[in-house]
């Protein structure tokens, strides 16, 4: 070495001795209990704003008008999963619990939920159908909230329970009515009947005055559906027979319907059907739409969202547009997701989130501009967000592909270590967002990748369909070719990468080392799939015997011999890599079981497997205590088994 370089050298040794440490990253409890934040929901005037999330002590529904506090009530650990207003002075919490179902069903359990009035002014929450012998307390389906003479009623599907009848799974007796329900009485009458036989399902549009303006009745059987005005007149009929029929609601304007149709080629037509009769006139064409917006006053349509890597909220009336297009505005470069408006949609609630952003929640002033933050999601410094982008990549058959690439905050993107982290559904899609999965990675030193994979929504039906019947074969692939191409531009090292998943995401990461080999170092699945044949007896079994799903479901997945060999639980003796199963026992879209079996498949192999188990936790990961057991099991397991480098030293570089 000559002199300059052995000087370099020795400054450089020195440099490393003497900088400071770099921060250390957030704690694992930050990303995994639940948010800090959880929703928040504007009255009628936009006078009032509603919140759920961590405020002072504990978790509370929280009320504001201005800088005053007019309601603070404990929801505690209830599963909070959505919020209403009725009129000015009185809330909706939606919450759900995992209940133990009686003789005469196929499933053990099932999440049922519950909604719960929440008087502002004063008095206790009360929940619908509580206390009555004629209706089941569990809510199935809400339909909105109308005022009508100075008073308020809520409209909501209900199981009736009849003296002389028992509830059997899949027979009549367990499909809901249809109930209006006064929210300062509580009183409850039946508007609308379920079918009278168990191969029919049905579901209901209401009108701004609380009638019922349509019905839609499904054959599960046949696929055949009809819609029929209150009158008894049919207005729309054919035959979906996957079952992929829906009614919406009202259309843009008063007197039509808004229904869609799907069809074999993953195609959804949406259509405008006057209620008076006549053609119907179909919408968007050839827009991809991840969702659609309502009034909540009106029912009417009044918008959608556009799906892109950055949805956009796009409403049909002139200024509402406007005030969400300045909303853009005001947080470039990341994602604005509309949460709510008032009637007048003169004020917003939007959430932003990505880059620099953990998930923030504002309150915006259409008239003035002004923007008042409501809270975020997580107690982590705009510095220790991971930079999120998307990163595209061919598949091994020349498809283009993307997914999000997180990386670590504050180091190069280079020869990094990676969590694959394909995402559940599979008919889901990931977008460049705050992930606290991803970013409890990132934050220790991974890079992160979410590849959307074919199958996923929102890239267009040919994505959707060429995912039709590839499981464990080229959605498995995509995820892997993903991993080539990162590797191949250098950003990540092929032979540091361990593959993470939930559910759909789950199944993947058990294909990835037991389909697949040498690709992965260890697996982590959580509530993931791993006996094929058993979810879809399972599915069809607890549906009743629903031909309509046993189509769909043979359509996307597969039937026959041929699902064993796309099952991990049939290769455990090839697994190549340590696996942990992490799966809460309250489970009621993947089984417990599954992981049960997966485990015992591997330990008769004598491959390194674990098994965690989340007592009370169901498959979203509701609570924050068995969420968070969750994030630090997996976390140090792949630390363990592909662990990062060591951070970085703060301050400036050093020396060359």
């Amino acid at each position: 070495m000559n002199p300059l370089r052995k000087i370099c050298a020795a400054l450089a040794l020195l440099w490393l001795a003497i900088a400071p440490a770099a921060p250390a990253a957030p704690p694992l409890a930050v990303y995994g209990r639940l948010p800090d934040f959880e929703t928040a929901r504007l009255s009628p005037s936009g006078k009032r704003v509603a919140m759920v999330g961590m405020f002072g002590s504990g978790r509370r529904l929280r009320v504001i008008e201005g800088d005053k506090e007019i309601l603070s009530w404990p929801v505690g650990t209830q599963k909070v999963r959505d919020l209403f207003w009725a009129g000015e002075d009185r809330l909706l919490l939606m919450v759900s619990d995992t209940e133990v179902l009686g003789p005469g069903f196929t499933a053990a359990k099932a999440e049922l939920a519950r909604m719960l009035v929440v008087p502002i002014s004063g008095g206790e929450p009360w929940p619908v159908f509580g206390g009555l012998s004629s209706v089941s307390g569990n809510v199935r389906g809400y339909y909105g909230a109308v005022e009508r003479d100075g008073r308020w009623y809520g409209y909501f599907g209900g199981t009736t329970l009849e003296p002389d009848r028992f509830l059997l799974a899949g027979s009549a007796s367990t499909r809901p009515d249809l109930y209006e329900v006064d929210l300062a009485s509580r009183s409850s009458r039946r508007i609308g009947r379920r079918p009278d036989d168990s191969a029919r399902t049905r579901d209901w549009a209401i009108g701004a005055d609380g009638r019922i303006v349509a019905t839609l009745d499904l054959r599960t059987g046949s696929g055949a559906w009809e819609i029929r005005t209150d009158g008894g007149t049919v207005i729309a009929s054919g035959v979906a027979p996957s079952g992929d029929v829906g009614l919406f609601g009202l259309g843009r304007t008063p007197g039509t319907i808004l229904y869609s149709l799907g069809d074999d080629e993953a195609r959804h037509r949406l259509l405008e059907q006057p209620v008076a009769g006549g053609q119907p006139v179909e919408l968007l064409t050839g827009a991809p739409i991840a969702a659609y917006l309502f009034d909540n006053r009106s029912f009417l349509f009044i918008g959608h969202v556009e799906d892109d890597d950055t949805p956009r909220d796009r409403l049909f009336d002139p200024k509402a547009d406007a005030a969400m297009e300045a909303a853009r505005r005001a947080f470039p470069g990341i994602s604005v997701k509309l949460a709510d408006a008032n009637d007048r949609f003169d004020r917003l609630i939007v959430e932003t989130s990505g880059p620099g952003d953990p998930g923030s929640w504002w309150l915006i002033d259409g008239a003035t501009g002004n923007r008042d933050k409501l809270g975020s999601g997580y107690a982590i410094s705009p510095a220790d967000v991971g930079p999120m982008r998307m990163f595209a990549f061919p598949a091994a058959d020349g498809l283009a592909m993307s997914g999000v690439l997180t990386l670590p905050p504050g180091r190069p993107a280079r020869n990094l270590p990676l969590i694959m982290l394909p995402h559940g559904g599979p008919q889901a899609r990931d977008y460049p967002v705050f992930d606290w999965w991803a970013q409890a990675f990132a934050a220790r030193g991974y890079a992160v990748f979410q590849p959307n994979f074919r199958g996923s929504t929102g890239l267009g039906p040919a994505f959707q369909r060429a995912g039709w019947g590839e499981w464990g074969r080229k959605m498995q692939s995509d995820i892997s070719d993903g991993l080539a191409e990162l590797a191949r531009q250098g950003i990540v090292d092929p032979k540091r990468t361990c593959i993470v998943g939930g559910s759909y995401g789950g199944y993947a990461a058990l294909a990835g080392v037991t389909l697949q080999q040498g690709l992965y170092r260890c697996a982590v699945s959580v509530a993931g799939i791993g006996d094929i044949p058993k979810m879809l007896r399972d599915s069809i079994r607890d549906s009743g015997g629903d031909r309509s799903l046993e189509r769909a479901l043979n359509r996307e997945i597969g039937t026959g011999p041929a699902m064993k060999r796309i099952s991990p639980v049939a290769f455990a003796d090839r697994a190549d890599a340590p696996i942990l199963l992490i799966h809460g026992q309250d489970d009621t879209v993947v089984p417990f079981s599954q992981s049960r079996m997966m485990l015992d498949a591997l330990r008769r192999a004598n491959k390194p497997a674990e098994l965690l188990t989340l007592p009370g936790e169901d498959h979203w990961l509701s609570r924050s205590e068995t969420r968070q057991a969750m994030l630090e099991a997996a976390v140090g397991f792949v630390h363990k088994h592909n662990p990062p480098d060591p951070p970085p030293p703060a301050g400036r570089a050093p020396p060359p």
